[in-house]
């Protein structure tokens, strides 16, 4: 059994938001750090913590834009337009710039302002290093749980793998894992990692990929642990069932193996 609540933890002077899912049980489990995709917690992030959960994890799933620095422009209407927007989109045009603002300019004011502001905020001008710290202490949060014991790791999706493996490189966290997110920036944080990396990635998703020679080329280098598969034929975002377009359920079903072997090993030391 599985049990969950919603919860918000200090960052700082600031605070954010989550969804804590565990097992209904009196026993101390490994912590894991859920990263959602760009567009904020969702259900589907929030089935993924319980299913997490359901395998004997203490899983916090921080809303990452409910902090009073970033809550006032990405706001869930704002993200919900960007999100509606994008999905509009066909899928071997979403990483098309060009096509993107043709498309964009063609929304009514109201709306076309309301994803501009989103693209601005987390396309164009992210702030990595304010995000970083508010994973950073989600996981020092996990820590004064009473049901958490043992190593935490971390998994994120989109946006979100790219900020797992940047609180990786915080030196945080004994398990990073990647569903086709970003390299950090600049690729050197690397050498800050002191757990084992996982990257799991779409055979189509051509923009992601082609950091992926630099990622293994900084791993090796800084002598790394690190695992990695490309998923021939999958898209962008084809953990995410809730996406049609972008689905793949036998790259999502392997991968999700995958993630459970590989927090296995080196979150339970199975």
């Amino acid at each position: 059994m599985v049990k969950s609540e919603d919860v918000r933890y200090a960052a700082g002077s600031d605070s954010i938001e989550a969804y804590l899912a565990y097992p209904d049980d009196a026993e101390r489990h490994p912590g894991v750090v859920l990263i959602h995709e760009i567009f904020g917690l969702d259900d589907h992030i929030r089935s993924v913590a319980d299913r997490l959960a359901a395998e004997g994890y203490v899983v916090l799933a921080p809303h990452l834009f409910s902090s009073k620095a970033l809550s006032g422009v990405l706001t869930r209407q704002n993200i919900a337009a960007a999100m509606k927007f994008m999905m509009s989109i066909p899928v071997e045009k979403q990483r098309d710039e060009g096509y993107r603002a043709d498309a964009l300019a063609k929304l009514d004011g109201r709306e076309r302002d309301a994803v501009s502001s989103v693209n601005e905020l987390l396309f164009v001008n992210r702030p990595t290093d304010l995000l970083t710290e508010y994973l950073s202490y989600g996981v020092d949060y996990l820590k004064t749980r009473g049901n958490v014991g043992g190593k935490i790791g971390s998994v994120g999706f989109c946006f979100g793998g790219g900020m797992s493996i940047n609180l990786g490189c915080t030196g945080k966290i004994a398990a990073c894992v990647i569903f086709y997110g970003e390299n950090p920036r600049p690729i050197e944080k690397i050498k800050n990692v002191n757990g084992s990396i996982m990257g799991l990635y779409g055979g189509e998703d051509h923009r992601i990929n082609s950091g992926l020679g630099e990622l293994v080329k900084t791993m090796v280098e800084h002598h790394k642990s690190f695992t990695m598969r490309v998923f021939p034929g999958a898209h962008h975002a084809f953990f995410n069932n809730t996406r049609p377009q972008t689905y793949n359920k036998q790259a999502a079903e392997a991968s999700w193996g995958m993630l459970l072997d590989f927090y296995r090993i080196n979150l339970q030391g199975a």
